[in-house]
């Protein structure tokens, strides 16, 4: 930090001028036993000759803010904190490390030790000791650690706390944080309004400005100055701000006051009980969801219905007029897996927006629902921020790129998210909707489809899918995503296939979903090193199987007349497997037009089916041998 220009003076007399007393300085005043004038911050500068002298002494010459500082005060009352003063030009001298805190740090070390892990090492041995009073706390300035303007970095270490030292990069630094932090201390209390407080709070209203118009980079940057001095409503709007543009995350969502405004409700409760759930630990008692501010019964009782919602996936988003209309359309468009037709409605839909309530800058609301929220990636979240809102004018963000990519190719990458078990397997229908599946191919008469099973962030949806008690041994029942394809075609998707593939039990459900139109029945299964060893390929029509083969290494089962363009010969053969899944995807896409939508999918938002076995019953006279594995605990 270049002090160059920088005036201790005006900077020191305004912190003196601004100054009123805490809490506990309120009570001393009070007692009688201290005086305004013994809480005085500031003392007389140093002249040029007491500098000089104390330099002389120490060996050195001081780094630049801390030598200006002294010039405009020899000394400081810092009274908050744990460090009370710092002393006048002749008080100081090294530290000398007392406490012998060189050898314990110097232990930690090994190859892999950062230069900042070096330099702190070899801190206390050499470091400059700046306070005369304080609570077990030191305050030092190390000549080992400097910059390119000649500045040390001034630590500070409380003793009490077994902590690691805080580092400055500055004295100045260091004093402008005390300073912000005077501020905040004092933010709440209604007599505490000075020239500093009046222009962050204009701060705060051009962020909010600048926020809606789209320019939140800009804003950020003032409401993170304005949140630093406390000021009401910075807190909440950087929250805001944060969470679009980096992510819901895990961990409490504290957003200040603003969550006390009923009005605030629907957009802000719902993301801060998200980031609750995602704290909570499976097994281990429920925390309880805490605000972060005092609100009435009402507000509380709502927080915690909608803490429910959220948990059980039920919760939805849903604003009031245009807005809200478009949310309503990008659901169900991304409800089938068309995540990226959501978005753009959602896009086209962001100038609509008002703000219930001033605090608010964005639909926020958006990243809890458990179908809209994984639409909304932290590059849209970023071109939400951008886009203006609330009547605002301005440019338009370029939007970012789509997600899905087209087709089926993006299958046959290597280490794919959703292949954990080495297999996956799909099922397209022509002509019907999604919701038609369960009439089809579905194990359970009558029942419809089911929302995908909550799970914690970063949980694939197949690690939460328990097997059903009345499932017989030799039953290969899929639990797949249910959605719709860019061309109109019904599927369902299982992306972690238990099984080891079509065996000699296998009956394809081509057929029996084919009774409207086509079908077609996709089967890959992966061996070591990640390349397919198994594929199965059977399309329908109207109730029967048109063709169909199981391909094993370089045994081929066939039935019916394979067209030319699909024929086992002309794709699969003569390359490795991995080009064979390559190929035969590309000859699927070709001859059908089929995709499968890989956000929707990777982040478990499709409702889901489970299918009848794929497996027909044994006959009379075939073996079907199973085992199974228990754990539990070791006898003793």
């Amino acid at each position: 930090m270049d002090d160059n220009g920088f005036d201790w003076g005006t900077f020191l007399r305004r912190w003196q001028d601004e100054w009123v007393p805490s809490e506990d300085d309120a009570e001393e005043l009070a007692e009688g036993g201290t005086t305004l004038a013994d809480l005085a911050l500031a003392a007389p500068p140093a002249s040029e000759d007491e500098v000089a002298d104390a330099e002389r002494r120490l060996g050195t010459r001081l780094p630049p803010s801390y030598r200006a500082f002294l010039l405009a005060s020899n000394g400081w009352g810092l009274r908050d904190d744990s460090i009370y003063q710092f002393g006048a030009a002749h008080e100081i001298g090294w530290f000398g490390d007392p406490f012998g805190m060189t050898p314990m740090y110097r232990e930690s070390l090994d190859e892999r030790a950062t230069e900042q892990q070096v330099l702190l090492a070899g801190m206390w041995e050499r470091a400059l000791q700046l306070e005369t009073d304080s609570d077990m706390s030191y305050a030092l300035l190390d000549p080992g650690d400097t910059d390119e303007d000649g500045e040390w970095a001034l630590y500070v270490y409380k003793g009490w706390s077994g902590e690691y030292p805080t580092r400055y990069p500055s004295f100045r630094a260091y004093m402008q944080r005390r300073y912000e932090s005077f501020h905040a201390e004092r933010a709440q209390l209604p007599e505490f309004v000075n020239d500093t407080t009046r222009a962050r709070d204009a701060d705060v209203a051009r962020a909010r400005e600048d926020a809606l118009s789209g320019r939140w980079e800009a804003a950020r940057e003032l409401l993170a100055l304005a949140q630093r001095y406390g000021r009401p409503g910075a807190w909440g709007m950087l929250r805001q701000l944060d969470v679009l543009s980096q992510g819901v995350g895990h961990g409490g969502m504290y957003v200040g006051e603003l969550v006390a405004d009923p009005r605030c409700t629907d957009e802000l409760v719902p993301v801060m009980a998200l980031a609750h759930v995602r704290d909570s630990l499976p097994g281990r008692p429920e925390r309880p969801f805490v605000l972060g501010a005092e609100t009435d019964d009402s507000i509380q009782a709502a927080a915690d219905a909608i803490l429910t919602r959220v948990r059980d996936g039920s919760y939805r988003y849903a604003p009031d007029g245009d807005f809200g209309r478009a949310v309503a359309e990008a659901r169900e468009a991304a409800r089938w897996g068309d995540t990226d037709g959501a978005w753009r409605v959602i896009r086209a839909a962001l100038p609509s927006w008002s703000p219930p309530a001033p605090g608010l800058l964005a639909p926020l609301g958006l990243l809890a629902d458990p179908v809209l929220g994984p639409v909304v990636t932290r590059e849209r979240g970023r071109e939400l921020l951008a886009t203006p809102r609330a009547g605002r004018t301005g440019t338009a963000p370029e939007p970012v790129p789509d997600l899905d990519p087209p087709g089926l190719g993006w299958l046959a990458a290597s280490q794919r998210w959703n292949a954990p078990f080495g297999s996956y397997r799909c099922l397209w229908v022509e002509g019907v909707e999604p919701e038609a599946l369960p009439g089809l191919v579905g194990q359970d008469a009558g029942a419809g489809l089911t929302a995908p099973p909550v799970r914690p962030a970063g949980w694939f949806p197949h690690d939460v899918r328990q097997r059903r008690d009345d499932v017989a041994p030799w039953e290969d029942r899929a639990v797949v995503a249910v959605g719709r394809t860019g061309s109109g075609w019904a599927f369902g998707f299982d992306p972690a296939a238990r099984t080891r593939g079509p065996g000699h039990l296998f009956v394809s459900p081509a057929a029996e979903a084919s009774r409207g139109g086509r079908a077609v029945v996709l089967w890959v299964c992966r061996g070591r090193d990640d390349a397919p060893k198994v594929f199965h390929l059977s399309v329908a029509e109207r109730g029967e199987e048109l063709y169909g083969y199981t391909l094993r290494g370089t045994d081929v089962e066939r039935s019916g007349p394979v067209p030319g363009a699909l024929h086992p010969e002309r794709v699969l053969g003569g390359v490795s497997d991995a080009d064979r899944e390559r190929r035969l995807l590309a000859a699927l896409e070709e001859e059908f037009g089929l995709s499968l939508p890989r956000h929707a999918l990777a982040e478990g938002i499709l409702p889901e089916l489970t299918t009848r076995s794929w497996n027909r019953a044994p006959r009379e006279g075939e073996v079907f041998a199973y085992a199974t594995v228990s754990v539990g605990r070791p006898l003793r």
